[in-house]
């Protein structure tokens, strides 16, 4: 991989994605697909507090990335979380974009700090 495209893979990384939780909601989301994800399932999958949930979401939300909605089920609440079609194309890029940014740092470092796992064959160095 060439200093160009290391470069322009950088500039690819979206920061309202980088960021370990944030990183987390989309995935689980993602997984989840169409039917979304209940603010309680989102919260237990990837470990956060109500608090922090919402403060990632607001960031997620306003970027277009998730579209949220509010309903009763009964007498109880229910948020659920959907990924929007722009927010999962968004992430695909940004972890092809992360992908490729993590290939390179591997190829730079010196054969002694290299580990032949737990890396995909598809990471391995050219």
């Amino acid at each position: 991989m060439n200093k160009t495209t290391t470069s322009s893979s950088r500039e690819a990384l979206e920061g309202v994605f980088h960021a370990p939780n944030r990183i987390a909601i989309m995935s689980a989301l993602s997984l989840a697909g169409s039917k979304g994800l209940s603010f309680g399932e989102l919260k237990a999958a990837c470990g956060l507090t109500d608090g922090n949930l919402n403060n990632h979401l607001a960031t997620l939300l306003e970027a277009g990335a998730v579209h949220i909605t509010k309903k009763f089920v009964g007498a109880k609440p229910r948020t659920t979380v959907f990924p929007t079609n722009a927010g999962l194309d968004r992430f695909a890029d940004y972890l092809l974009a992360l992908e490729q940014v993590l290939q390179a740092a591997r190829a730079a470092l010196p054969a002694r700090a290299r580990r032949s796992a737990p890396w995909p064959a598809r990471m391995a160095p050219a």
